[in-house]
């Protein structure tokens, strides 16, 4: 999960689009949202490969656990990872029918179904807990006191939208504080140098500026709203619909792996350290200001009732437009298909 400005995802955007207008094909345009039953999938997968899109983020992690593990042959599908470095590479391949699935933020996957891209998210991967954070000196005791403040933070990332979040929760809005454009990785060296009064940044930024000042705090993380920073496994509705069993046997995968990272969080760390382009032990803090969801928590949590469903949904859909990452009306709970988790647990 990288965190582009909306400049980077204005392109990125519009070159999807345009891919899928010239190539879709007979792909519907519209989420599959209910595309099956959980009784309907095929608990056997289909023959062919599944080519999945990843980034180096600790949080799609788990798929790389799978691969290692040979999990996703033990679960009788056969899957290809792709990484990429940058978020408009991975939508791209997606939307060129170059990837059947990938691993993206929520309010990514709103705004490429928004920009017209069929896609459907069939799982719940993490969440950040406080790994994205705003950032404050001790003097200051709450988000409310923060108006009127100097703020440093990367517009339209994910930044952006804590920030909004926080201040919304607190009775204010982005105009309530003074606005300082910054990059993430400078974000806290601008507040500890005294330029800003409160900054927004995410790991490794954030154990950087604590460890250079032990004044500082976290004033508010994206714990606060489980899921409002979090990640998802979409799939193309076209593959959903010819290879259900493959998207079955990934899921079924992933908890696999999931089960493989609690019996051994540290060689599991490993696995995903080295993945990432990191040495062993290198990320222990980020790994501590990540959640990864199982099946269980999937269950309740991506279907009517649960809280990331009912809730936090429309807490990125709403904070993410005001942040310009996401354009146009997108019916957020409608992207959601939960038969796949369903049937991955009976």
């Amino acid at each position: 999960m990288t965190r582009f400005t909306k400049w980077a995802w204005l392109a990125a955007v519009f070159a999807a689009v345009a891919m899928v207008t010239a190539g879709c094909g007979s792909d519907d345009s519209s989420p599959s949202g209910d595309a099956g039953t959980a009784a309907a999938i095929p608990t056997t997968a289909e023959a062919g490969t599944f080519q999945m899109g990843i980034e180096p983020w600790l949080g799609y992690g788990l798929w790389r656990v799978a691969e290692d593990k040979d999990l996703f042959a033990a679960n009788g599908v056969d899957a290809k990872i792709t990484n990429f470095n940058t978020d408009d590479e991975i939508n791209a391949a997606l939307a060129s029918k170059k990837l059947d699935g990938a691993n993206i933020a929520t309010h990514t996957a709103m705004r490429l179904a928004a920009a017209g891209l069929p896609i459907t998210i069939v799982l719940l991967l993490d969440q950040s807990t406080t790994a994205d954070a705003i950032l404050a000196p001790s003097t200051i005791a709450s988000v409310a006191d923060i108006k009127g403040k100097k703020v440093a933070y990367e517009e339209g990332t994910t930044s952006d939208i804590l920030l909004r979040y926080a201040l919304s929760k607190n009775g204010l809005t982005i105009d309530d504080v003074t606005k300082v454009p910054t990059p993430a990785a400078d974000a806290g060296v601008a507040a500890l140098a005294g330029r800003v009064d409160v900054a927004v940044t995410y790991e490794p930024y954030l154990t950087t500026a604590l460890q250079k000042d032990a004044k500082w705090k976290l004033l508010f993380t994206a714990g606060e709203n489980p899921g409002l920073i979090s990640d998802v496994f979409v799939v193309r509705n076209e593959v959903l619909e010819e290879r259900p069993g493959q998207v079955l046997a990934l899921i079924k995968s992933w908890q696999s792996a999931y089960d493989e990272y609690q019996k051994d969080p540290a060689a599991g760390q490993a696995v995903i350290e080295t993945s990432v382009g990191a040495k062993p032990g290198d990320l222990k803090t980020a790994f501590d200001g990540v959640k990864f969801y199982d099946l269980t928590e999937n269950a309740t949590e991506i279907v009517s009732g649960g809280t990331y469903f009912d809730t936090t949904l429309a807490d990125v859909k709403t904070f993410a437009t005001e942040a310009g990452l996401v354009e146009g009306d997108i019916d957020a709970q409608g992207l959601v298909d939960p038969s796949f988790v369903q049937a991955a647990g009976k």
